[in-house]
């Protein structure tokens, strides 16, 4: 998910490392999901998965908050993520978004993914009934996991409140990990506070702290970051792996992301990944999102030029 811009003093030494980062996680795609007369395209999905895992994404999201996941049921998903692994997509470079309030839909869910052998499921807390105590999110956590029971196993936590509405404290991270031993693989921070994002690294160095915001996304992981899963990956996979490694942040990126946070995000990333694969089909957005014109995403457009022609591994 894109986040705004904010800068983290007191990081500037960390910027320029002598070896490359060695990363947990790694990058993935947040991937952005086709749909063709109102229906998720199966075939453009594969084959846009594909090209990121060729290109050095060490897995792919689906369903995410880039993906629309809550605008697709749990019926299509479901037969989505099993139609992919069809189209030649190991299970396991797949990490699967569930986003959901009721504990049953997020367990059922969660558990077919987990059986299927998803490399990890992403979790978002419960958003309808807002604000939400610690303890209260505790126990909706808590009713998923013993739900899903002996396959409960590589949980990422979604801390996004800007969406959600239902922040993950980490009363609640910590909770749950000394609860469900081993089942947490770590927390995706789509909130877009450095500061919070370098406190939870300091807090749970056991996890996998995955940085949800580009901009700063270098700076995270040379500070100990496992990875992302993010939308720019979608367009630019070299460049963010490339700032992930390196522990540089990647001021070219820094101004595509100004750039889209300045529109409505979902419908700007599809924007951009129907200009580099060069398919409309990619920028529809499903209801309530907007779909985008072009001149709208003119200028995202543009700050694509100073990153050279965008080589396709898979057409």
């Amino acid at each position: 998910m894109l986040v705004s811009t904010q800068q983290l003093p007191g990081f500037a030494s960390k910027l320029f490392l002598e070896a490359p980062v060695s990363l947990s996680f790694g990058i993935s795609p947040a991937l952005v999901t086709p749909f063709l007369d109102g229906k998720v395209d199966v075939h453009r999905l594969a084959s846009h998965a594909k090209d990121c895992l060729a290109r050095g994404c060490r897995t792919a999201t689906l369903f995410g908050t880039t993906g629309e996941g809550p605008s697709v049921g749990a019926t299509e998903r479901e037969r989505v993520a099993h139609e992919m692994v069809g189209h030649g997509i190991p299970a396991e470079k797949l990490v699967e978004g569930v986003i959901a309030c009721s504990p049953e839909e997020a367990a059922s869910s969660t558990s077919q993914a987990l059986r299927r052998g998803a490399h990890a499921v992403l979790l978002a807390p419960p958003f309808y009934f807002r604000p939400a105590p610690d303890d209260a999110v505790l126990d909706w956590y808590s009713a998923v996991f013993d739900a899903v029971g002996g396959d409960l196993r590589d949980i990422i936590l979604y801390h996004i409140p800007g969406m959600t509405g239902v922040p993950l404290s980490h009363t609640v991270i910590a909770h749950l990990r000394d609860r469900y031993p081993g089942a947490i693989r770590g927390v995706k921070d789509s909130a877009g506070n450095p500061e919070a994002t370098f406190a939870l690294i300091e807090a749970f160095p056991e996890l996998d702290i995955l940085v949800g915001d580009e901009t700063y996304l270098g700076r995270a992981c040379a500070a100990g970051a496992a990875g992302s899963i993010c939308g720019v990956a979608n367009v630019l996979p070299e460049a963010v792996i490339e700032l992930a490694e390196n522990g540089r942040d990647d001021p070219r990126i820094v101004a595509l992301v100004q750039e889209i946070c300045r529109h409505p995000i979902v419908p700007m990333v599809k924007a951009l990944t129907a200009h580099v694969r060069k398919d409309p089909v990619w920028a529809v957005a499903r209801p309530p999102l907007p779909t985008l014109d072009e001149r709208t995403t003119a200028r995202a457009v543009s700050l694509l030029e100073p990153f050279g022609p965008v080589i396709k591994a898979v057409a």
